[in-house]
């Protein structure tokens, strides 16, 4: 005998489980998002997610699946499957990557910083990094040319490397501490150039917009560019304490016999206080704006507007999906 099905067909998974009006919410669901062990999932499990969540959408509902199995499902499905075209990401690519590849990246940036050649190929290696990143997450209803990722990563690794060594030849005067964060500077400054170009074409014909129920209105470039700003401020916001408080307590460290004894042990204590800051500050930054956005509709340009008023003369919210 078929046992009763243990789930409603009605939970909306394509949201996520907590609410996104809140900080806290938000703060839960990226927990989730970007929790490193995801990457240790096997294939087979992946599969599985993929399946539950599948069949759930379809209607139908596994014998004895709870509530709880079903959004483990969900976010497991959500960590490795791109949303728009339902493709595996590159493993480096997904959130679940942003951890450990960016504790191992800045660790060194801020290890290694004293040198020309050791500034050049770190500030490369974390574009080239976030190219992939980009590129794995990138929406579906804007997809990125070869062309556009080529001059995205180009313009990247140019402006961080200029920053960098400007800003080096700069410090040179100055106490040993200032000389420490000029890898943060070149980071805000890349990411500053990296994301709007990287996102250019929304810049240019605007992302959906759409009213509370999720029915397209039209597309605007007003929302493309708080969006893009948006996600500027959570990728400094993100950075910030990773490469702001391991170099004050290294300065300290540096002074004291212990580091004097054993200098081999610099990048690896560096590395795993980037870590502890980033396990925190990548979901709380990725948290701090919702990223189901929204804004008036008085904001919007005076074309959109009228195409908007036409539908619905009463609306005063849109909404757009803010990217990460």
């Amino acid at each position: 005998q078929k046992m009763p099905p243990s789930l409603p067909a009605n939970i909306n998974i394509r949201e996520p489980r907590w609410d996104q009006s809140t900080f806290q919410g938000r703060a839960k669901h990226f927990f989730m998002v970007t929790d490193p062990r995801n990457l240790l999932l096997s294939g087979a499990t992946l599969e599985e997610a993929r399946r539950v969540v599948e069949d759930y959408r379809a209607g139908t509902i596994q014998p004895g699946l709870t509530e709880d199995q079903l959004w483990r499902a969900k976010y497991i499905y959500d960590s490795a499957f791109h949303p728009d075209t339902g493709e595996k990401m590159i493993l480096v690519g997904r959130m679940s990557a942003q951890v450990p590849m960016n504790m191992t990246i800045t660790g060194c940036m801020l290890t290694f910083y004293r040198t020309t050649p050791a500034v050049l190929f770190w500030q490369w290696v974390n574009q080239s990094f976030n190219a992939i990143v980009n590129y794995t997450n990138r929406s579906g209803d804007a997809p990125i040319t070869p062309s556009q990722l080529g001059t995205a990563y180009v313009s990247a690794t140019t402006g961080a490397v200029v920053t960098a060594l400007g800003l080096k030849s700069l410090t040179k005067h100055l106490p040993a501490i200032i000389g420490r964060y000029v890898p943060f500077a070149a980071v805000a400054a890349a990411n500053c150039i990296n994301i709007p170009l990287m996102r250019q074409r929304e810049l240019k014909l605007g992302i959906p917009v759409t009213d509370e129920n999720g029915n397209r209105l039209g597309e605007s470039t007003a929302a493309a560019q708080k969006a893009i700003f948006q996600v500027v401020v959570s990728r400094i916001g993100m950075a910030a304490p990773a490469m702001a408080i391991p170099p004050v307590i290294m300065n300290m460290l540096e002074k004291r016999a212990f580091l004097k004894r054993y200098p081999y042990l610099n990048a690896p204590l560096q590395v795993g206080l980037v870590g502890l800051c980033l396990v925190f500050a990548t979901p709380l930054c990725c948290a701090l704006f919702p990223q189901k956005s929204s804004m008036p509709v008085s904001s919007l340009e005076p074309e959109v507007q009228d195409q908007i008023r036409k539908k619905d003369p009463w609306l005063e919210t849109v909404y757009f999906n803010k990217g990460l």
